[in-house]
């Protein structure tokens, strides 16, 4: 008896603390933080997202050294595929902007690229918490996080945030 009371109490607690600290909206400092556009020219978080006001957002932070951000690309294409109306936003942690945008044509990477200059420990980096890529996070169209962390490009709960 005491086993089943124990186990429904770490079954409840595994619930809450995957609840915990799941933020609706990004940071000042986030949204403050500066990215490279394709052109050379520095855009802020919050520019972005104010580009796609009305619009949902798939992000994709990755990187083209990333074995798992390659392997996950196929999946983010079926969902291009399957959600044109989406906006596609990958965001860049690799080593330099070369390395960046070789990787863009390389695996033929279709939707808007920026490159996060500030890397895993900027603004951004330091707010989404960081600690693997690829990273998947959906906002909606009024700009609030409806998924914050997905790891797997499979991961159902991104097409669950698309719906």
């Amino acid at each position: 008896m005491n086993s089943k009371i124990l186990a429904f109490f770490f079954f409840i607690l595994s619930l809450t603390a995957c609840n915990q600290d799941i933020p609706k909206n990004f940071s000042k400092e986030a949204l403050n933080d500066k990215l490279v556009q394709l052109n050379g020219e520095e855009i802020s978080f919050q520019s972005i997202l104010d580009k796609h006001k009305g619009s949902t957002i798939l992000i994709d932070i990755w990187a083209s050294w990333c074995r798992d951000c390659i392997e996950g690309l196929p999946e983010i294409k079926n969902l291009q595929d399957e959600n044109k109306d989406i906006t596609y936003v990958f965001i860049s942690l690799d080593r330099s902007i070369e390395g960046w945008k070789k990787g863009i044509v390389n695996y033929k990477i279709d939707g808007e690229h920026y490159f996060m200059q500030s890397g895993w420990d900027g603004p951004l980096g330091d707010f989404v918490d960081l600690d693997w890529i690829p990273r998947y996070m959906i906002i909606d169209k009024n700009q609030n996080l409806k998924l914050f962390k997905a790891v797997k490009a499979t991961d159902i709960n991104i097409k669950k945030a698309l719906k």
